[in-house]
């Protein structure tokens, strides 16, 4: 990945997020406000019939309590992708919505499953290993934001609450974490000081050759001398003469 690109602010970083959070609420505010439901374009698990909640179940939710709950993780995870990741971001957020959903059509209970939140742990889990994987200090510090803002979802990947689509949650959990292993090239990576790289040379540095082999410091070397300052250097010699004890 280019270094000038790498962690450059675009109106992209906040506008798709935006984009994302304003669809969800138009959806909601259709449905309240010509009352009308839309749970039945949730993914209903292997039937023919709810597979295509793949893609409508992320846009659809239950209620204001359930569309809160979804809007601000949704927000804040997918700019962090969009700023971190800008490379592969489309592909982590396309691939793993088709993903995440088609995991759950697989293995969730016979019921309807909507919101968006299959796709905040997707997000959640993706930022987190990829960070730890890159071991790049800027990476590692956004996957312990994200454990520390959003830890707690963990418990949601198990079956605490019937009225929860755990599998949902399981399901965005484990694409992120594959995703994380996969997404390998356009990344940031840690920068390379110069004698990390293998043509490292280190007669050829500069800096490593005011030292001599001892470990001494050489503070101007025979080339860096001038004429001047080897006409002004003064040289002191000293002599020294054994002296003889006199016997009285």
């Amino acid at each position: 990945m280019n270094r000038k690109t790498d962690f450059n602010f675009t109106p992209g970083v906040v506008g798709y997020p935006v984009l994302f959070i304003l669809a969800i609420w138009i959806v909601f505010w259709i449905e309240v406000r010509f009352g009308v439901n839309f749970n039945y374009l949730g993914i209903f698990p292997r039937k023919l019939s709810g597979f295509l909640g793949i893609i409508f179940s992320p846009f659809i939710h239950s209620g204001i309590k359930h569309l809160f709950n979804n809007t601000i993780p949704l927000f804040v995870l997918s700019m962090a992708l969009f700023y971190f990741y800008k490379s592969i971001s489309w592909k982590v957020l396309g691939y793993g919505f088709l993903f995440t959903g088609f995991i759950t059509w697989l293995i969730a209970r016979p019921a309807y499953h909507i919101g968006a939140s299959g796709i905040i742990y997707l997000l959640a889990s993706f930022l987190f290993f990829k960070g730890i994987f890159s071991k790049y200090y800027r990476l590692v510090a956004l996957s312990l934001m994200v454990v520390f803002l959003y830890g707690g979802l963990l418990w949601y990947v198990t079956p605490i609450d019937p009225e929860i689509s755990w599998e949902g949650h399981l399901s965005g959990l484990i694409v992120g974490l594959f995703f994380a292993f996969i997404f390998k090239k356009s990344i940031a990576e840690p920068p390379k000081y110069i004698w990390e790289h293998p043509d490292y040379d280190e007669e050829e540095d500069d800096f490593m050759r005011h030292f001599d082999e001892h470990g001494n410091f050489i503070e101007k070397l025979p080339d860096e001398i001038t004429e001047d300052e080897q006409e002004d250097k003064i040289e002191i010699n000293y002599i020294y003469k054994e002296q003889k004890n006199k016997k009285d």
